[in-house]
């Protein structure tokens, strides 16, 4: 799924396409990609695009007239954008929205249709999506402590909370977790000040270094190769390879359409975390520590 560093680019290099531009027809290919019935797609039509934001995952275009599109990707979706003269695109194009320079595409892959274009009108109404998540990168440390600690969770799921922080999802907690050295089981009751500390500055170099790398990476084109699964990361999608830091190999733990990702001998001690599945077939044949496993 796109998180803030991916959502923060597009936004960046939708700016300068479509700021200030018509809308000049919302092509809706899919009869699942629209979840809302009013206003309908021809409202917009005409209307000239006069802001761009991010509400936690979600891409907000907001028109003329007070009228917001706000899609959500979910775990597959993407967008894409072609020149004028360039092709309709295949069958995993969901749907179309046309500029005077361009067309936006949404796109997903898989048969599962998860992603999500919601039409709204009025500030009122767009209010609804706010999940309430606080912005790590504009918050003090005092306002991440008392939110980390609102709730007794585990780390991955108080960090992956879009109700706790916007915009951080399964990848970059991962990669947030590694850099503060913390296993993500670790309950946030029982975090000391020292800890909450390390964690809200990994959170913020984190998504900083990563966001200005994917700039790096995409210059001035638009972003085509958005994936959880990038090159260079610590952990995120590098089972069984070698951690940056110490060499081990790298643990998950899976559980749904998820998995978490992280380093035994620098997060947890050495301890390896268990694997509900897994664990529960082996028994005791289940390996204790990354000794075991090396």
């Amino acid at each position: 799924m796109p998180e803030l560093p991916d959502i923060t680019l597009y936004l960046e290099q939708l700016t300068p396409r479509i700021l200030g531009q018509p809308l000049l027809r919302m092509n809706l290919r899919s009869p699942f990609i629209l979840r809302s019935v009013e206003p309908p797609p021809s409202a917009f039509e005409g209307k000239r695009v006069t802001g761009l934001q991010r509400l936690g995952k979600r891409i907000v275009l907001q028109c003329e007239d007070d009228l917001f599109i706000v899609i959500h990707l979910m775990i597959a979706g993407r967008l894409r954008w072609k020149p004028p003269e360039a092709k309709s695109g295949g069958k995993l194009v969901l749907a179309a929205l046309e500029f005077p320079h361009g067309s936006l595409q949404l796109t997903e892959a898989g048969s599962k249709r998860r992603a999500s274009i919601h039409l709204v009108a009025g500030s009122e109404q767009l209010r609804a999506f706010e999940r309430g998540g606080l912005e790590v990168l504009d918050a003090q440390l005092e306002d991440f402590a008392t939110r980390l600690r609102s709730e007794n969770h585990t780390l991955k799921r108080a960090l992956t909370d879009p109700r706790l922080f916007s915009g951080i999802g399964n990848a970059y907690s991962d990669e947030i977790l590694h850099r503060a050295r913390m296993s993500p089981l670790m309950l946030t009751g029982k975090l000391t000040d020292e800890q909450v500390a390390t964690l809200f500055a990994a959170t913020r170099a984190t998504l900083n270094e990563w966001t200005e790398r994917l700039r790096e990476e995409a210059g001035d084109r638009f972003p085509e190769k958005v994936t959880a699964f990038r090159e260079g990361m610590a952990v995120h999608g590098r089972f069984g390879k070698p951690c940056p830091v110490c060499a081990s190999p790298v643990q998950r733990i899976r559980y749904a359409d998820n998995e978490t990702n992280y380093c035994a001998r620098c997060q947890t001690g050495g301890r390896l975390l268990a694997n509900r599945a897994l664990s529960r077939l082996l028994k005791q044949d289940w390996p204790r520590s990354i000794d075991e496993v090396e």
